[in-house]
């Protein structure tokens, strides 16, 4: 099970990779394009004048994809910022409880936040809403990647209360049972 856990948070993170990659692939032609373009005027030629349609909500889109799919491997990982101050003072058991309380609550809120946003997609796809932009993209799409990130972070909180409620200190990531 622990093998299946993460190779499914690192799926999402090689995803949340790739948005990023799109976005700089796209952002990197737009600008190639424009220096062509300033390099051609300079010697007299005609413009190309390309542009990336719809360029900024593209990349907007993709960044918020690389956010909510990034948000489970980054837990696991213990890399997301955690303010402790009260529960570094508890006895490791103490912390251990709090923290799984804490994932717990989280995970409540994650799943009701993919639940919203799955209910939201569905209802976009079911009307048929697309963006403003040069090109329709259709907003199910982002929207279904948000909700699904939001799945896996409401998993990987129940993977961590799992493991801090069994012993595991999921903060330290030794998997020493205290």
């Amino acid at each position: 099970m622990r093998r299946t856990l993460d190779l499914l948070y690192l799926g999402a993170a090689a995803l949340a990779a790739f948005c990023l990659l799109t976005i700089a692939t796209l952002v990197a032609v737009q600008v190639g394009a424009r220096i062509m373009d300033f390099l051609l005027v300079k010697i007299g030629a005609e413009p190309t004048r390309f542009i990336v349609p719809s360029l900024a909500e593209i990349a907007g889109f993709l960044l918020a994809g690389a956010t909510f799919l990034a948000l489970a491997d980054t837990l696991a990982k213990n890399i997301h910022i955690r303010v402790d101050l009260l529960v570094t003072r508890l006895p490791d058991r103490g912390r251990q409880i709090i923290d799984g309380f804490v994932a717990l609550l989280g995970a409540g809120l994650s799943g009701f936040g993919a639940y919203a946003l799955g209910a939201l997609a569905f209802k976009s796809w079911s009307y048929g809403d697309v963006s403003y932009g040069m090109i329709a993209v259709p907003l199910a799409l982002p929207q279904g990647v948000a909700s699904l990130g939001l799945l896996l972070l409401a998993i990987a909180l129940i993977d961590t209360a799992a493991q801090a409620f069994s012993g595991h200190d999921p903060v330290r990531g030794d998997g020493e049972t205290v």
